[in-house]
């Protein structure tokens, strides 16, 4: 008994630390590049986003599965890819490790009004049917690159941090292409800017969940573990199963 729940501290650590990473380092290269005139620029943001994300799967994949997304762990618990009690848990570490790195970085820049948050660009609406497909997308890659050969998990990082920086490159100017509602949420709540937020707490979590039976209608038997009964190789990142 002690020894599982040194596991799951293990696990929660890691997911706290990864989101930590991520939202510092994703929010925080929009944050420089403000404060230095452009230096980044929005191709430089995107890339930023995808290496971290791609970092951390590598660094935490094998112990916690580096999710550093509550809409992707819930996607992976209706999949049957994760057990279902330990979504709050896990999205409890990745919200905290969002607020320890935007707490960190309004310390770092006290003038930076926004500190990297998301918001449209337009109309509120197009922001969440693109947060939408966009995390959909994203969603189904992360099921599929898990799925089938041993192989396909040494590539999971890559496929996924790829992704990642294409869908911001693409929709970032649009709906900031958030994907992942705690990376939005800490710098709302540490910038002040509430007024579309549930935007981006509840389009990423709607589009993961889409993703699942779209898996499921392109690859039948091997999408879940769940209403599939296909367990997946326990060494993927991602999913984590243990």
């Amino acid at each position: 008994m002690m020894m599982m729940k040194t596991m799951d501290m293990r696990k929660l650590m890691a997911e706290l630390l990864g989101t930590f990473a991520l939202v510092l380092m994703g929010t925080g290269a929009i944050i420089v590049n403000q404060e230095s005139g452009g230096v980044i620029g929005h191709a430089g943001i995107a890339v930023v986003f995808g290496l971290v994300v791609l970092a951390m799967i590598h660094t935490f994949g094998d112990v916690s599965g580096a999710h550093l997304n509550p809409a992707v762990s819930l996607a992976l618990a209706a999949a049957g890819r994760f057990p279902l009690s330990a979504v709050p848990g896990y999205a409890a570490a990745q919200t905290a490790g969002a607020f320890a790195a935007s707490g960190l970085l309004r310390l770092l820049f006290p003038g930076n009004a926004g500190l990297g948050a998301t918001l449209p660009a337009g109309a509120p609406g197009q922001s969440f049917i693109l947060e939408t497909v966009l995390t959909a997308v994203l969603m189904l890659t992360i099921l599929s690159v898990t799925t089938g050969a041993k192989e396909k998990g040494m590539t999971a990082a890559t496929a996924v941090g790829a992704v990642i920086a294409l869908e911001a490159m693409f929709a970032g100017p649009v709906s900031g292409a958030s994907m992942n509602p705690v990376r939005s949420l800490a710098p709302a709540v540490m910038g002040g800017h509430w007024e579309h937020l549930w935007i981006y707490l509840t389009a990423p979590v709607l589009g993961a969940l889409l993703a699942v039976p779209l898996c499921a209608l392109v690859r039948t038997r091997e999408c879940c573990a769940g209403p599939c009964r296909h367990p997946l190789p326990r060494q993927h990142p991602l999913t984590n199963n243990q």
